[in-house]
C-alpha cells in the first residue's frame, strides 16, 4: 500500500496549478465553453483510466475541478502527485 506523504513533501512536490484541501490536492480547470470542459474532461478520464487512479471530477459550465487522494492510504500520496503532473500536460 502507498504511503500518505508528509505535509512538507506534498507543498514542495505539489504542481505549481495545483493547491491543497485537507487530505487532497484539487484543481480548477477554466474553458470558455461547456463542451470544451466535458471533452476535456473525457480526456483526463480516459488518462486515469489508464493509469487506474481516479480522481473526483466535477463538472460545470466551463469549469472542470478534479481532486485527487488515495483513499485506501488516508491522503496524500506520490501516485496523486504524479497524476497531477500527467493532468499538467494535457492542458
Amino acid at each position: 500500500m502507498a504511503e500518505v506523504l508528509a505535509d512538507e513533501v506534498v507543498d514542495q512536490e505539489v504542481p505549481e496549478a495545483w493547491e491543497r484541501d485537507g487530505d487532497e490536492i484539487v484543481r480548477t480547470y477554466e474553458f470558455d465553453e461547456y463542451l470544451d470542459a466535458a471533452a476535456f474532461l473525457g480526456e483526463i478520464a480516459e488518462l486515469a483510466e489508464e493509469e487506474w487512479h481516479h480522481p473526483e471530477m466535477t463538472l460545470t459550465y466551463g469549469e472542470v475541478e478534479v481532486r485527487f487522494t488515495t483513499h485506501e492510504a488516508g491522503g496524500i500520496t506520490e501516485q496523486d502527485i504524479q497524476m497531477a503532473e500527467l493532468f499538467e500536460g494535457e492542458y
